[in-house]
């Protein structure tokens, strides 16, 4: 498969932060790729909080992907909350998904530990902490489990300046209410019925992941990240890229084969 013919990517960040520092055109390449900047984040941070929620990102993201590869297929990778963000598009779009990735991406509310908290806390109080966290970036990276060395801290700092507390809420709220309701498991199982759906995680995380057991079954693999945790981007965002690079690959084969 040449250059040109190979599908899109498109990176969906997280509750927190972006993906676009850690793409490398080198490790996909010559891939396709966008990482479209989410209502409430980056460029796209004046948006208000009361029309910020996942089924407005897919909406969005609908938007900017016809904007930039028009009517092609693309894979999605989403972390974490992008996770869920991808798995709604991908049910909400399906023609227009070729592949999944779900780095870590929300199955229920035991995987929103920390948007749990962020929901429900008075907005002041989320305001005050993303400000704590920006003063001091040492402090989010120690209680994410990781060493405040140099290249972290500055990785750190462009995450926690990439949107306003109101967006951490409204997206902490939002998951919340996704991944508690009843019907959400019966909408994923027929999502990785009808599209390929690879799982990635850390080493070091993957035993917190609540992955349920049909979820592994039907997946087209599960890869293992050695020696990381759920920031893996942050931590090796080089050997990030490089099995992403290898999982889409791998997704491509299997989706011409079908």
């Amino acid at each position: 498969m040449n250059t040109g013919e190979q599908t899109p990517v498109i990176f969906i960040n997280g509750l927190i932060g972006t993906l676009k520092s850690q793409l490398s055109e080198q490790a996909f390449s010559g891939r396709p790729m966008a990482a479209p900047d989410l209502l409430g984040y980056g460029r796209e941070a004046g948006w208000q909080a009361g029309v910020i929620n996942i089924a407005a990102q897919v909406e969005h993201l609908e938007q900017k992907i016809a904007q930039q590869f028009g009517e092609r297929k693309v894979h999605l990778v989403g972390h974490s909350v992008g996770g869920v963000v991808a798995y709604l598009f991908a049910l909400r779009y399906p023609e227009r998904v070729a592949g999944v990735v779900s780095v870590e991406g929300n199955f229920s509310l035991k995987d929103a530990f920390w948007s749990s908290s962020v929901a429900r806390a008075p907005a002041q109080e989320v305001a005050d902490m993303l400000a704590g966290y920006r003063a001091q970036p040492h402090t989010w990276l120690t209680k994410a489990g990781l060493a405040p060395e140099a290249l972290l801290l500055e990785r750190a700092q462009e995450w926690l300046a990439h949107q306003p507390a109101g967006t951490l809420q409204a997206m902490a709220q939002s998951v919340v209410a996704i991944t508690g309701a009843p019907d959400y498991p019966g909408q994923l199982q027929h999502l990785f019925e009808c599209t390929p759906v690879h799982l990635l995680a850390g080493e070091r995380s993957v035993s917190g992941w609540d992955i349920p057991a049909w979820a592994r079954s039907a997946s087209h693999g599960l890869t293992l990240m050695p020696d990381t945790g759920h920031l893996m981007m942050l931590e090796d965002p080089a050997g990030f890229a490089q099995r992403l690079a290898a999982i889409l690959v791998q997704l491509d084969q299997q989706t011409a084969r079908a």
